[in-house]
């Protein structure tokens, strides 16, 4: 598939394969969600479907650590709202030419693929991206 021909459907994870959170989540059910899926952040959902952010293990433990008093089991109390988030992972909507998927990709381990709704719909993983150019590489 060439360049010109490609745009950002082709490397999309789509949201049924997607470790995300909802946005109504307690701290403890994301550090949990974490521990599970492996990964150092995921994509935080509202109730419409719609990306909201990124939540990470930094976000978490920058967390913790200003609040020393708290437990594990206090964390069950607590909203994910009430986490600052240091550096949510910029969306692209599909529609958006393919450069617009390079520059964010550079700087973030995944983009969020939003619709024209903002309701998201997957994700593009660097590894996704840096995989398929290592391959056209070799190919040529």
């Amino acid at each position: 598939m060439g360049y010109i021909t490609m745009n950002i459907l082709f490397f999309l994870t789509p949201k049924v394969e997607v470790k995300c959170i909802d946005a109504s989540s307690t701290v403890r059910q994301a550090l949990e969600k974490l521990q599970a899926s492996g990964y150092t952040a995921l994509p935080i959902i509202n109730k419409r479907g719609k990306y909201v952010g990124t939540i990470s293990e930094g976000d978490l433990l920058w967390f913790i650590k200003a609040h020393p008093e708290m437990n594990l089991f206090d964390t069950e109390d607590v909203s994910l709202k009430c986490v600052e988030r240091r550096r949510d992972n910029k969306p692209v909507s599909v529609n958006e030419d393919i450069d617009s998927l390079w520059e964010k990709i550079i700087a973030q381990n995944f983009v969020p693929v939003i619709d024209d709704d903002n309701i998201f719909i997957g994700i593009v993983t660097r590894k996704a991206v840096v995989s398929h150019l290592a391959k056209e590489c070799k190919d040529k």
